[in-house]
């Protein structure tokens, strides 16, 4: 495209048809931070932390799994996205939620109500983040001290 008689590179047409990767495993590398926390929360006993689901009218939806809400507050704690908003906005943006969520798109209200239900079981599932992690050495230890 010229502009002012001197050539530049735009992107492609937006109505054009993009050949994106077919599978929305292709999105996420294997060594990619929501394979931890995938597999994480798939290996805690959601049931003997005390989470619990909403539970729906006979004529309603069903509740989405505690353990597919805790993966997407625990990928906003570690991405320093703390409001439930920008959760939300999330799963229709990011690739990295779409594959955790298994394109999920629960609202804002949804994952604050999670948060209120079940305080005491997000504490013993820190708790067991921070012993995986030290099992795993994923922390130096270093002691590290402020001065004023």
């Amino acid at each position: 495209m010229l502009c002012s008689g001197i050539r530049t590179f735009t992107g492609p047409d937006r109505s054009q048809t993009l050949l994106l990767p077919a599978a929305i495993e292709d999105y996420v590398g294997a060594d990619n931070l929501v394979r931890f926390i995938d597999a994480f929360v798939d290996q805690l006993s959601l049931a003997e932390l005390g989470f619990v689901s909403a539970r729906p009218e006979r004529t309603g939806r069903p509740s989405y799994h505690p353990g597919d809400l805790l993966k997407r507050f625990i990928y906003g704690y570690l991405n320093r996205v703390r409001s439930s908003r920008r959760l939300e906005a999330e799963t229709h943006r990011n690739r990295e939620v779409i594959w955790l969520l298994h394109q999920l798109r629960p609202n804002f209200k949804t994952i604050a109500e999670l948060c209120g239900q079940n305080r005491k079981a997000f504490k013993q599932v820190f708790r067991d983040s921070v012993v995986l992690c030290r099992q795993l050495n994923l922390y130096g230890r270093e002691l590290i001290a402020v001065d004023g």
